[in-house]
């Protein structure tokens, strides 16, 4: 009875949480960790993964150990917000000691996957340490001025035709598109080589670099003959321009049309991914 009692107050207190926006020091979010985890005789770390909206979309136990191997889960943890397309992450563990005080290695860890989280744009909002009646904020704990900005490119952009703002996040998401492949490690499931030679080329172009056939060929990562039916068909349908090198007459440069590098200067600098 006693068993049963305590998983219909647990259960109640998850269904305050799971699906309702949160932030990291909700008192509802708090007594349902402490009370779910805080108690447990070992470590475990659990993971709520948030939409934009902050609403809790997953929560999940990532790991049973000790906080020092976290490092070699960033993976799982990061991988799993990107399966769930989640904004944000909450990232729980308690402290069987009964002090929530954050070790060094917790603290390193929290730095570590805060980075890891910008460069995907799946902020960390907080590493949390419960016990059954206590608990501490890691990242509130931080001094402010250590701490990455949390400002994104996209709320600076008062000008949608801002062709440095467009620029800067253009790149942004070229790197975000290779950390993911290389934290996730499956190239299949992030495959837009369309969409990458577009990317590749306004980059190129803002820079006032021209870019020959082969080299878009080589951005989309696909064998050069399907590279080059993929550019063909990119021609064809009036959003590629190709044009004669001035200089070699034997190579060709291929370039936006003027019209979809407009409407991509517009896309980037309101921070689109």
């Amino acid at each position: 009875m006693l068993t049963a009692a305590r998983s219909a107050t647990l259960e109640s207190m998850r269904s305050e949480v799971v699906g309702r926006a949160v932030t990291p020091a909700d008192p509802k979010l708090i007594r349902y960790l402490q009370a779910s985890m805080g108690a447990l005789p070992h470590e475990i770390l659990r993971a709520l993964f948030l939409d934009g909206s902050r609403r809790v979309i997953g929560d999940e136990q990532m790991q049973h150990g000790t906080i020092g191997q976290l490092t070699v889960h960033a993976r799982v943890i990061f991988r799993r917000a990107l399966e769930l397309n989640a904004a944000g992450v909450i990232l729980v563990h308690n402290h069987p000691s009964g002090d929530p005080t954050p070790s060094r290695g917790d603290i390193d860890v929290t730095e570590r996957l805060v980075s890891i989280g910008y460069a995907l744009d799946v902020a960390l909002l907080e590493h949390i340490v419960v016990t059954s009646t206590k608990h501490s904020l890691i990242l509130h704990r931080r001094a402010r001025a250590k701490r990455r900005p949390p400002e994104r490119l996209r709320d600076s952009a008062a000008d949608p035709n801002d062709a440095t703002l467009a620029l800067a996040n253009a790149r942004r998401t070229a790197r975000r598109r290779l950390l993911r492949r290389q934290l996730v490690g499956a190239d299949e499931c992030f495959g837009e080589p369309a969409w990458d030679i577009l990317i590749d080329l306004f980059i190129h172009e803002a820079q006032g670099r021209a870019v020959s056939t082969s080299s878009a060929c080589i951005a989309s990562g696909l064998p050069t003959s399907s590279a080059q039916r993929l550019l063909q068909r990119l021609c064809d349908a009036g959003l590629l321009v190709r044009e004669a090198d001035r200089d070699d007459g034997r190579r060709t440069h291929i370039r936006l049309s003027p019209d979809l590098a407009h409407r991509l200067t517009a896309y980037f600098a309101a921070g689109e991914d």
